[in-house]
């Protein structure tokens, strides 16, 4: 996967009735779905990790149906997310991590680290936690994100722990969730998660625009003002990052038109 400021949108998962007929052409097969989605999108976040196991032969298939260029961010396991003490955390990231993922190959982008929103900042856990995450797989080299959605997190203790492990925060545009907009790694990772149904392409035209110019700010290794932040104060080094941006909850009957002309203007 490049490093240097290349910009994908794209949705959570590939499967969902409502897609059939309106993204997906008529009487395309679910077979094919896939391959017709990776096609329209360059990049694709992976719920179904989060709740179990896959086979390395299902990971070597999704990577033989997609392009090039085009990567799969992977939720990882719940087990190891929800545990009360993230110190004991060391098993299940180690099952999650050796289930044969690596079989993406160049497809294996950001693997997302998501936590409850019940779970509070704790620097010492967290710090552990982060600790705990390889920078390689199999000889692959792992990029890791974590989606906070407590408050606690907003904090420059955390976005501290974060640049010093290398780990990016999702940029959450959410109802409900905290806005961490800090850059802390080599790329952004923004979930945009307030559109609707009622818009053709999930956001309106103004908000992709201005989601364009966001994305389009840090990939050249800016910075983004009017976004909320642990650390105001602290300035990263500017260089180019690639960054990835997923129209994720509401909004989702047209999430893939959402991504598609966002991906437009940014291209």
């Amino acid at each position: 996967m490049s490093t240097s400021g290349t910009i994908r949108c794209g949705i959570g998962g590939w499967t969902f009735d409502p897609w059939e007929g309106t993204f997906y052409p008529e009487k395309l097969s679910k077979k094919r779905q896939l391959e017709y989605a990776s096609s329209q999108l360059k990049v694709i976040e992976v719920n179904g990790t989060y709740y179990g196991s896959q086979k390395p032969e299902t990971f070597a298939k999704w990577a033989s149906e997609v392009p090039d260029g085009f990567v799969f961010s992977l939720k990882a396991s719940r087990f190891a997310t929800n545990k009360k003490v993230l110190a004991d955390a060391g098993e299940s990231i180690g099952k999650f991590l050796g289930q044969g993922l690596t079989e993406l190959g160049p497809h294996l982008g950001p693997i997302l680290w998501q936590f409850m929103p019940t779970k509070q900042f704790d620097a010492g856990d967290f710090g552990a936690f982060l600790a705990l995450l390889p920078e390689k797989q199999d000889g692959l080299t792992l990029r890791h994100v974590v989606e906070v959605r407590h408050p606690s997190f907003r904090t420059p203790e955390f976005t501290a722990l974060l640049a010093k492990h290398n780990v990016a925060v999702v940029c959450a545009d959410h109802a409900e969730y905290p806005m961490i907009a800090d850059v802390t790694s080599d790329f952004v990772y923004a979930r945009l998660q307030t559109g609707s149904d009622d818009v053709a392409t999930c956001y309106d035209d103004k908000r992709l625009d201005l989601w364009a110019d966001r994305l389009k700010t840090w990939a050249s290794g800016g910075m983004v003002d009017g976004l909320e932040r642990g650390d105001p104060a602290r300035k990263p080094e500017k260089k180019p990052r690639d960054v990835f941006a997923f129209f994720i909850t509401e909004g989702k009957v047209n999430a893939p038109n959402g991504a598609r002309a966002l991906q437009k203007r940014v291209d």
